[in-house]
């Protein structure tokens, strides 16, 4: 129970100081709106006194000064109508300030989750990554327009009115307030009821986003595993665990709001003219009695509603603590020169890649790469295989800085791997990965990726990754749409675009991640004339499971259990018997 208290103010406090960002640029307007509020109940709360007046002064003596009169009930019709015409005002100001905070939200979350390192990504969900910039940053219009809004106008509704039922008769107004503790044990009684159960249908809403995104991702394998039936029976169970979260918040709702508060307001009403009756059996005073049966009504509507807001607050809460816990995530570290970075060669003589006495570990106590010493030459062709769990691919997760070399040191042309900035390692160091993303956009967008190239450096680009010929013998070449991750293209022609976009921003390093993997042995055999041709002017590092692709590297690194077994040209491997590299390429050679 404490640990639920507990979270509940940190996701409280996240939720407020996210609104607080988000609205920075706009409070003026909140204040505005406040103040117009303060109007609106104001002139709510003199319309019974003027009933009173009216009633007191003119109607039962038989005082009938009809010019007063007509401006007395003028004012109170006017008071209400003006009354609701600044709420109507206010209620769309706060939806534009509500609105224009959702747009500055969302594109916050989205560049900083551009921003996450790919260590963030390792343990996330799609689905619920989806939710949080959609889903859960609609909440922080919901906090505004339906909770923020209504809870500040029955606030301010609610200490007028008890003002002014003070200045008209102090013992009454202790009467009403005396019953106040039940409507804050009820909303006590509210709260601890339907919070757990607000907070779990959030979270299972997410789980279900994430298994649709999962399941649409990879259909393909899931029909092909025939498992609709499993996949379903699990979708069904979260669907039925978020009903049932649900039910018990609409329980909460059907006892403890309308109800219980309608029937507080049915027994304050009794009270009051009870009391008003002993106190008042030689003169009743009617007006005054007028007016605090319309302020009784202004005590407890204005509860009803905040009350009524509770689910709708818990609900936003939630969400907005998502989404605030979200940007708390850590920034992929920014990486700035050094004041002076010490080469790690001679003048002239700094290798393309230096790695040195590089160890790493995803978990203490479990290191996949062990001291590790490598030099690639300038221009050099470098493959590296090994058996699954070798290292490789951490080695390149490295290399490419989406984890932080703690033990050793990487450095790229002669500079610290640390020293070097965002923008000057991404134009040096170009990536063509496994599985290649494509933008449901042209040829012409995926090559360039926003970074505004001339068509005539796209087509040298694909040119030199051997994409040009077929781009062109698309329907409208460059322009033609690709699909959603290039569905109308092959494999094949896929990895030729990712070439193509790697080598449209000139790098000095390129790293294949096994980029040949799942292409055919002809698209195979272009991309390895495209690596030849990049021989002597870029720097190639291919991590291979096909040997063949890197046959023709200068230099081999066989890793096994994250330690370099073996190195040299494939020649030179292939004549060491028994060596891992032999045994590795005979069984490629057996399962063609």
């Amino acid at each position: 129970m404490h640990s639920d208290s507990t979270t509940a103010l940190r996701q409280s406090r996240h939720a407020l100081a996210l609104l607080r960002r988000a609205a920075q640029p706009d409070l003026g307007h909140l204040g505005w709106a406040i103040a117009w509020l303060i109007l609106a109940a104001a002139l709510e709360v003199s319309g019974p006194i003027m009933g009173k007046m009216l009633i007191d002064q003119h109607l039962l003596p038989r005082h009938l000064d009809w010019p007063r009169m007509a401006l007395l009930l003028g004012g109170c019709l006017a008071s209400g109508w003006i009354a609701s015409g600044l709420r109507y005002l206010q209620l769309v100001r706060l939806s534009g300030l509500a609105m224009r905070s959702v747009r500055r939200l969302r594109v916050a979350v989205y560049e900083h989750v551009l921003r996450l390192p790919m260590a963030f990504f390792d343990g996330a969900i799609v689905g619920q990554l989806v939710g949080r910039v959609t889903n859960d940053t609609e909440a922080v219009k919901t906090l505004y327009v339906q909770v923020l809004f209504v809870i500040l106008d029955s606030s301010i509704v609610l200490i007028g009115t008890v003002c002014a039922m003070a200045w008209l008769d102090w013992h009454l107004m202790l009467i009403v307030l005396a019953l106040l503790p039940a409507v804050l044990l009820i909303v006590f009684l509210y709260q601890r009821w339907s919070a757990p159960a607000v907070t779990r249908a959030r979270a299972l809403r997410s789980d279900i986003n994430g298994q649709m995104a999962e399941s649409i991702g990879g259909m393909s394998v899931l029909q092909a595993s025939n498992a609709e039936g499993r996949f379903g029976a699990r979708f069904r169970a979260t669907n039925e665990a978020h009903y049932t979260a649900r039910l018990a918040e609409l329980r909460a709702n059907a006892w403890l709001l309308r109800p219980a508060l309608d029937m507080l307001n049915i027994v304050l009403l009794a009270v009051v003219i009870f009391s008003f009756g002993q106190r008042h059996m030689s003169a009743v005073d009617v007006g005054l009695l007028y007016a605090f049966i319309s302020y009784i009504a202004r005590v407890i509507e204005p509860l009803i509603q905040i009350t009524m807001q509770f689910s709708q607050l818990q609900q936003s809460v939630v969400a907005t603590a998502r989404v605030a816990a979200l940007l708390d995530e850590p920034d992929a570290p920014a990486y700035s020169p050094a004041a002076a970075p010490k080469a790690w060669a001679g003048p002239g003589a700094a290798p393309a890649v230096a790695i040195r006495a590089l160890s790493f570990a995803y978990k203490e106590n479990q290191t996949v790469l062990h001291d590790l010493n490598l030099d690639i030459p300038q221009g050099a062709f470098f493959g590296i295989v090994g058996h699954t769990g070798s290292g490789k691919s951490t080695l390149l997760s490295l290399l490419l800085r989406y984890y932080p070399v703690r033990h050793g040191g990487i450095a790229i042309n002669g500079a610290p791997l640390d020293s070097i900035d965002n923008e000057r390692f991404r134009a040096e160091v170009g990536l063509v990965p496994q599985d290649p993303f494509l933008l449901a956009a042209s040829a012409r967008e995926n090559i360039d990726m926003g970074r505004g190239y001339s068509q005539a450096e796209i087509e040298a680009a694909a040119r030199a990754a051997h994409a040009h010929d077929f781009i062109l013998a698309l329907e409208d070449g460059y322009d033609t749409a690709l699909g959603e991750n290039g569905s109308r293209l092959s494999s094949g022609q896929k990895q030729l675009i990712a070439i193509a976009r790697a080598l449209a921003g000139r790098p000095r390093i390129l790293l294949l991640d096994e980029a040949t993997s799942r292409i055919d042995s002809q698209t195979e055999q272009i991309v390895q004339s495209a690596l030849h041709e990049l021989r002597g002017t870029v720097t190639v590092i291919a991590i291979a499971h096909r040997l063949s692709t890197i046959r023709e590297a200068d230099r081999i690194i066989v890793l096994n259990h994250g330690r370099i077994a073996e190195a040299g040209a494939h020649d030179s491997l292939m004549a060491m018997e028994g060596g891992l590299y032999q045994r590795l390429y005979q069984l490629q050679q057996l399962a063609v």
